[in-house]
């Protein structure tokens, strides 16, 4: 399937050259309109940026790709999002198997001074493979892989977020050196209300009754929980493709949430909670609260101009932690 993506794909771009050439000799992208022309793939680094930039955002222009609430897994690039890669000063994306076609798209740049920012790679030795808990649905192997698996879901800790914001200002800083003092200041700024957060995720747990969390669904939280020392449960692992759980699994989640005593099953923002609900159905109480978490993996730019930003949904999340837990 990725060989056959991989020859549609330059198929696809020669095509676009093509027409392009056809259209006369004006460059598509960022090196005519005097703007600083950066693209994310997913809303934390779209966020991030706009806190980076601050008042200076005039001069720069943010491309979010993944802007119509589609999946991480399962996003696939337009003939438009290529030649936005291609020619953008400063290229930012997670990393892992699911942005396997980001190698294309790069080999073809025509911006050769154009800084990448891979958030795994940066993470280096942060970043953790995928671990199969107690209970959890056991993936099917792909014969197409090869070697570990690694959890994509690394903006969901706020301490890999200030490394990775540092690094990100650092890269529009040496991009436009003009404004590197005003863009320091505001990622100063944003690293603090980073660090105040992390603060209050540490007081409530610390301070809570419970240390473990169930999820009736997928679970892409894996950094979250490692930053504070919690335990977890889960029907999957976060970068599962599964949307249906056996009956084992079920049985096992509800007899852990009768275990621990658990008042609440936790489930992601979007999906079907029938999970979740069944798990529920299948405890003894069959009392317990079905809340959901945002992992970010749908939020767009629309939602950022109603007012969502990285950190008031790290804010909500913290509070349906905060009741989970007690």
């Amino acid at each position: 399937m990725k060989r056959i993506f991989s020859i549609l794909f330059l198929l696809v771009l020669v095509l676009s050259c093509l027409t392009a050439c056809g259209a006369g000799t004006a460059a598509i992208g960022a090196s005519n309109d005097g703007k600083i022309h950066i693209v994310t793939t997913i809303f934390p680094e779209y966020d991030w940026v706009r806190n980076i930039v601050g008042e200076e955002a005039e001069n720069v222009e943010i491309t979010m790709l993944l802007d119509n609430g589609v999946d991480l897994h399962s996003f696939q690039p337009t003939v438009d999002d290529i030649l936005k890669i291609s020619t953008c000063d400063l290229f930012i994306y997670v990393g892992g198997n699911s942005d396997k076609w980001v190698d294309d798209a790069l080999r073809e740049a025509t911006n050769k001074n154009m800084i990448v920012i891979d958030l795994m790679d940066v993470l280096g030795d942060i970043v953790r493979e995928e671990e199969i808990v107690e209970g959890m649905e056991a993936e099917e192997e792909d014969e197409e892989e090869e070697g570990p698996e690694y959890d994509e879901h690394v903006w969901l800790s706020l301490r890999n977020a200030e490394v990775l914001v540092q690094s990100i200002s650092d890269a529009i800083q040496k991009i436009d050196p003009e404004h590197a003092e005003a863009y320091k200041k505001n990622t100063d700024s944003y690293l603090n209300q980073l660090n105040d957060l992390d603060d209050k995720y540490k007081d409530v747990v610390s301070g809570a009754k419970r240390d473990t969390l169930l999820f009736g669904d997928r679970f892409p939280f894996r950094y979250l929980v490692d930053d504070y020392g919690l335990h977890y449960y889960a029907a999957f692992v976060g970068c599962s493709a599964e949307s249906e759980a056996s009956f084992d699994t079920v049985i096992f989640l509800a007899k852990k949430v009768d275990e621990l005593s658990l008042d609440a099953v936790l489930t992601l923002e979007g999906t079907n909670h029938k999970i979740a609900e069944t798990i529920v159905q299948n405890t003894t109480s069959k009392d317990q609260k079905v809340m959901s978490v945002d992992s970010m993996q749908s939020t767009t730019s629309k939602d950022s101009l109603e007012g969502a930003t990285y950190l008031s949904i790290m804010e909500k999340n913290l509070a349906v932690l905060k009741k989970a837990l007690n």
